[in-house]
């Protein structure tokens, strides 16, 4: 059985280790502080509840839920946690019920309803990057019905000849190889991003002379999260590396840093020859 209701991600960031995956909970509010291990979650819908487990993220604010059918959905994690208390959905399910039993009531506790906390209101974090083209076309039609009346009622102004749209300048998305890259780079810069599920910052590294073998990219710099796994070698600035990882396109908070390696391993520092 699958779910229509479902906002798959279109690229999953995956936890280094079952500890980031703790941790990153814990940020996130999910679970606390004292916590050793990850719990399965209840998503909450229509009357519906279906166990789920975290298995990543999009960003800080889009966590990604696999359901037992190895569905795959995004959420905001503020969203996730309020669906874990017991009274979640009561007040929406209470309004319905009154509404539907004294119809003359219904257009007043519309309004209410309006100000209850609603699924699709809660995800909009999650569903922006899927439905933005959907809602960018609504608002050009709106733009459309406003100019078509305004145009009726000046029957006199003379008609504006279209303007041609201004040609794109952006360029195109470099094409990353969805397979893990052999790359080599060397430690630029260890620094810190604001995080906002918690009071401490998160610690990146920053990374230069970027080459990826087999592949012609024109990738300059990348960067990474300095997990617990990282700081076991003691990087320091300065140092090259060799490591096996995924690139995706993931600009650095910040700072000018537009590509992240994602779950790096095999790093080591190359010795220079003996």
């Amino acid at each position: 059985m699958t779910y229509s209701f479902v906002v798959e991600p279109l690229a999953v960031q995956e936890f280094e280790s079952e500890d980031e995956r703790i941790e990153r909970c814990k940020e996130w509010n999910l679970l606390p502080g004292s916590a050793t291990r990850v719990k399965t979650y209840l998503y909450k819908r229509q009357g519906v509840t279906l166990p789920c487990e975290i298995v990543g993220f999009v960003d800080n604010q889009t966590v990604v839920v696999e359901f037992e059918n190895k569905q795959q959905h995004c959420i905001h994690p503020a969203y996730l946690k309020e669906m874990q208390t017991a009274s979640f959905g009561q007040r929406a399910q209470a309004a319905a019920d009154a509404r539907s039993e004294d119809p003359a009531d219904a257009a007043g506790e519309a309004g209410v309803l309006e100000n209850q906390p609603v699924e699709n209101d809660a995800e909009v974090r999650g569903e922006a990057d899927v439905e933005g083209a959907g809602s960018a076309g609504a608002a050009e039609g709106a733009t459309a019905e406003r100019s078509e009346s305004g145009s009726s009622a000046e029957t006199t102004a003379p008609a504006e000849k279209p303007r041609k749209p201004a040609a794109s300048k952006k360029k195109p998305a470099l094409q990353l190889p969805e397979d893990k890259l052999k790359v080599t780079a060397v430690v630029k810069e260890f620094t810190t991003v604001p995080n906002h599920f918690s009071d401490n910052d998160d610690e990146v590294i920053i990374y230069d002379n970027v080459a990826i073998e087999g592949h012609e990219l024109a990738i300059d710099e990348v960067w990474s999260s300095h997990s617990a796994t990282l700081k076991k070698l003691e990087l320091k600035e300065g140092d090259p590396v060799s490591f096996e990882a995924k690139i995706v396109a993931k600009k650095l908070s910040q700072h000018p840093v537009k590509y992240k390696i994602n779950n790096p391993s095999k790093m080591k520092v190359i010795q220079p020859d003996s």
